[in-house]
């Protein structure tokens, strides 16, 4: 008999001492469990497994499910500054994103950066995602409203459309943008 193992569990016959070696059959008896084994160690898998449906995959997939992952985004303002840090996490399809940009100059064009995964169509309410603070280095700070166009991540404040140069305030080396969104990938 093969196994029927994964989709049902088999039905095995366990012989007694007064058994003879064919009643059950000691070489179907010896097949049919070999086959039980074969396939329990297909469905476990081994160790660092790439099978998608493996036992061993899953869990490796799980012990990293909604762990902080860094990723090097294309930035706008690249040249201009860098990111002392951007992180994701992702649980099913709801995506977690913190960063913090700082200035080493002058940018010239509207801030924007590429989102690790794309976000579902319309999900968003008001266009928003989350919130940024905007940091001169002077001291003053600003609350900004982060929201997706396309693939990419802007950022805006009550008082002007999208940050860019001169918005909200004239931008300089020592500057900084920090922010946390949350929206639900594709």
């Amino acid at each position: 008999m093969a196994t029927n193992f994964p989709a049902s569990l088999d039905t095995l016959t366990n012989p007694t001492s007064s058994d003879s070696l064919s009643s059950p059959s000691h070489s179907a008896q010896h097949a049919n469990v070999n086959d039980a084994v074969e396939a329990l160690q297909a469905k476990v898998g081994v160790d660092s497994s790439a099978v998608t449906t493996s036992l061993d995959y899953k869990v490796a997939q799980l012990e990293t499910f909604g762990a902080w992952q860094t990723y090097s985004p294309s930035c706008s303002w690249s040249g201009q500054g860098s990111f002392d840090f951007v992180k994701y996490a992702q649980v099913n399809k709801t995506v977690y994103l913190m960063f913090y940009f700082t200035l080493t100059g002058t940018p010239s064009v509207t801030f924007e950066f590429d989102q690790p995964f794309v976000e579902v169509t319309g999900e968003s309410p008001a266009g928003t995602s989350g919130t940024a603070m905007l940091s001169d280095a002077t001291g003053n700070n600003y609350i900004g409203f982060i929201y997706m166009t396309g693939t990419q991540v802007r950022i805006t404040t009550e008082t002007s459309g999208g940050v860019d140069a001169t918005a909200p305030f004239t931008w300089a080396s020592g500057d900084s943008i920090r922010g946390l969104m949350i929206y639900e990938a594709a």
